[in-house]
Formats: structure tokens, sequence, C-alpha cells
């Protein structure tokens, strides 16, 4: 979840959601259900515009950082610009993740059926050191965050926390 998306889900749901049910509860008690029934409905409407701006707000924000990322770092079209370098440039850019992830495959591959691995009691069981072991986390956690992003690391983060909080 991106920091954008973590601010309109506060500013956009708790914090609006907080506000209004402060409001109603400090309704006269003697107030009629009618009247109480049309300043729900204010107190929605007000609260519903808020969410509308607050959710324009970040959308500019997003496209103003968008904007600056691609004139700090350039883009495709800017690559396109040099004749045969960036077209190489471009198709290496493409060519990073289909790499590291075959890479990576082709590391547990070697890990769960390679030389090392042994079978114990009729199931396949790779004999490495602790740090080995360890190492090979870190470089799937590394390539999956890489290719899946942080939905990957944060679904991995309760078996991480298992395996580290061990040492």
């Amino acid at each position: 979840m991106s920091l954008l998306d973590k601010v309109t889900n506060f500013v956009g749901g708790s914090l609006f959601k907080e506000i209004k049910e402060g409001v109603m509860a400090y309704f006269p008690p003697d107030m009629s259900p009618q009247a109480k029934a049309e300043a729900a409905l204010n107190v929605e409407r007000f609260m519903h515009q808020k969410q509308i701006e607050t959710s324009k707000v970040l959308a500019e924000a997003g496209a103003q950082l968008d904007k600056r990322i691609s004139e700090q770092e350039g883009t495709a079209k800017d690559l396109m610009g040099m004749p045969v370098l960036g077209r190489i440039v471009l198709f290496l850019r493409g060519l990073q993740r289909p790499t590291w992830g075959f890479a990576t495959l082709y590391m547990d591959y070697l890990w769960f059926f390679g030389d090392e691995a042994k079978v114990i009691g009729g199931v396949l069981v790779p004999v490495y050191s602790e740090q080995q072991q360890t190492a090979m986390i870190v470089i799937n956690a590394l390539v999956l965050g890489f290719l899946f992003g942080e939905r990957a690391i944060k679904n991995l983060e309760p078996l991480l926390i298992k395996v580290f909080a061990k040492q």
C-alpha cells in the first residue's frame, strides 16, 4: 500500500468517521428524530464533500510526484531519442525482472534438488548451514519484493519475523 493510499485511508476513512461519530454523540437528547435525521444528513454531506476534496488534493500530490520523478529520471520516450543506445537501455530495463526472477528460481531449484539435497526419512531435504539458509531467505524476499512489490513482503512478514526471531 503506497503512502498516498495510507493517507487517503486515514483522512478519508477513520478521521472523518471519528468526527461524524463525535458530532452525532453530542446531539441534544430532546432533539426530535426528524431533526436528528436532518442533522445527521447534513453531517454526512459535509463529510462526503471533505472526502472528495481530500481525494482531489491527494490525487494532485500523486500526479506532481509522478511528474517530478519523470523529470528527474527521464521517461522511455526520452530514451528513444538516442537511436541505438536508447533501445538497448529499454530492452535491458525490461529484461531485468525476468532475469532476476528466473535466476532466483534456478537458485531455489539447486537449493532443493541440487547435490547438497539428501533424502532423509523419505523426504528430500536441503542440507545447508544456517547462514546459507538465512542468505537464501533474504535473497528470495528481496527478489519477491522487487518483482511483486510491497504486498509480497507484507505477506511474508510474519514468516520472516518468526525465522529471524530465533537467532
